[in-house]
């Protein structure tokens, strides 16, 4: 479809399918004459989305090993992430400047530093190299099992682990339109959130899939109630903490949104009271939610608004997929809480040299990465979360989701998050926790703990009431450059209010 729109960038710059192409083999061409060869590792620290799909493409299509790295990690982080990648080229724009310049002493074996957005002392200008270089065809170094990129954990445990995705791999977790349609003229939008796994799971499966996709840098509310209308955007991969924040007040009710028909949510887990209120305001749209990992991403994926299956489950395997859930002996059990197991093309290669850390993961074909879980008899995954997260109280096991969407019924609730406390340690999970509830209040309500401990004994049994309750203006939420809220950080809420109890 050379004719067609691949992207549009911030409402000011559209490329068809053909000029993208162009764009990118210029890229090659040019990163080519800066020295990088394939199966080069290169660090990548772009922030700008165009940018980002221009180098990881024309990286990806060099046969590079591209190292996706995260724009809001520190300096220090970055550093040694880059080190301990083996990375010897570091691509950057010009967003990541003051962090370049923190970095660049401590990686004495980076080589070669390329930037997009001009030149700059003793760095390469890979602006002024494109400018001249061919539109032709790079020659493909790259296939099957070779790797495309290490695409980084989120690190909350210690130094992120680089997940080893293969050009294999990568595509099988953008064939993401067997399971969720699409048409000629669907619109996927989207924020700065392409870099990393977010490049093969979100701008991956919208060209792999031809629609147009439309890049922005700021996905946040606000400018979301400005694009979807502007670009008429069909499509969403967004996290529920996302309509939280849509819906905290009233500037939506004004907004166009009448062309959205796909909204797809994973990342957390989805309350039914808020799936209520997306239905309210999107009743043309469906609703699907999807479970997955860095290391596998994608896995499971079901629809959640047209009953056919329970609104707690993430779903069952998607095509080409594979999911069981484990005891710890290994025994696949249905109906019995577990370790979720992930398996497909769409897995991971390892992690990269860390030989004894993939074997922990890596058994056989599944990837059982520490989530608990259990499936119906029906196929249907319901995840229950970390086992770390999840709490236990009462000699029962409790998704701290299904008391935040208890929570988020009430009237004068407009986000909760639950922690147990203590947390267990080394995956232990016989010590008794106590709940801690996190509130926002909504906002011209009156909430007092003493009102939502009352209302919540009414709709939870006694091992899921909280045993303190706190309001706060905010939860604490990851960083995911969207502009919007990222991952609810349950651990944080412990951090900061684990004492409470």
């Amino acid at each position: 479809m050379p004719t067609k729109i691949a992207l549009t960038y911030s409402g000011g710059t559209s490329l068809t399918y053909d000029q993208l192409n162009r764009a990118v083999n210029r890229r090659a061409h040019a990163l080519a004459d800066a020295g990088i060869r394939p199966r080069q590792r290169v660090a990548a620290l772009i922030g700008e989305t165009l940018s980002v799909a221009e180098v990881y493409l024309a990286l990806f299509k060099m046969g590079a090993v591209t190292a996706a790295l995260n724009p809001f990690w520190d300096a220090d982080v970055l550093a040694r992430v880059v080190d301990r990648a083996g990375a010897t080229v570091l691509v950057y724009d010009s967003g990541m400047d003051a962090v370049v310049r923190e970095m660049r002493p401590h990686l004495p074996r980076v080589h070669t530093w390329i930037r997009v957005g001009g030149p700059a002392q003793d760095t390469v200008d890979l602006d002024a190299l494109s400018a001249t270089a061919p539109q032709t065809e790079p020659e493909i170094h790259g296939t099957g099992d070779d790797p495309l990129a290490l695409f980084f954990t989120s690190g909350s445990t210690g130094l992120p682990k680089a997940v080893v995705h293969t050009h294999a791999s990568s595509l099988a977790t953008a064939r993401l339109w067997q399971d969720i349609p699409r048409s000629a003229d669907s619109v996927f939008g989207t924020g700065a959130v392409i870099w990393g796994i977010g490049f093969t799971a979100i701008a991956g499966p919208a060209l792999y899939g031809g629609l147009r996709l439309v890049l922005e840098q700021d996905w946040g509310p606000k400018n979301f109630l400005t694009v979807v209308p502007r670009e008429r955007v069909t499509h969403v991969s967004l996290i529920p903490s996302f309509f939280s924040a849509l819906f905290a007040n009233d500037e939506h009710t004004t907004a166009d949104l009448s062309s959205l028909t796909t909204i797809i949510l994973g990342g957390e887990p989805l309350a039914p009271a808020l799936l209520h209120r997306i239905k309210e305001r999107f009743p043309r749209a469906a609703v699907y939610g999807y479970y997955g990992q860095t290391e596998a991403p994608y896995s499971a994926c079901g629809r959640l608004d047209d009953g056919s299956q329970d609104l707690r489950s993430a779903g069952r395997a998607r095509t080409g997929c594979a999911i069981r859930v484990t005891r710890p002996s290994g025994e696949p059990v249905v109906d019995e809480i577990g370790e979720i197991n992930l398996a497909g093309a769409h897995r991971m290669a390892c992690y990269d040299g860390q030989p004894e850390a993939t074997a922990e993961v890596l058994r056989d074909v599944w990837y059982v990465g520490g989530d608990l879980g259990r499936i119906d008899p029906d196929g249907h995954l319901y995840v229950l979360g970390r086992r770390s997260d999840a709490i236990l109280k009462g000699g029962r096991w409790t998704r701290p989701v299904e008391i935040e969407e208890a929570a988020a019924e009430l009237d004068t609730v407009a986000e909760a998050g639950a922690v147990g406390t203590p947390p267990h340690e080394d995956g232990a999970d016989t010590a008794e926790q106590k709940v801690i509830l996190a509130v926002v209040p909504r906002a011209g309500t009156t909430a007092t703990e003493l009102g939502v401990r009352a209302e919540l004994a009414a709709r939870l049994p006694e091992h899921q009431r909280p045993d303190v309750v706190v309001f706060t203006d905010e939860l604490p939420h990851g960083e995911d450059a969207s502009g919007g809220p990222g991952k609810l950080l349950r651990r944080e809420i412990r951090t900061r209010y684990g004492h409470l109890a």
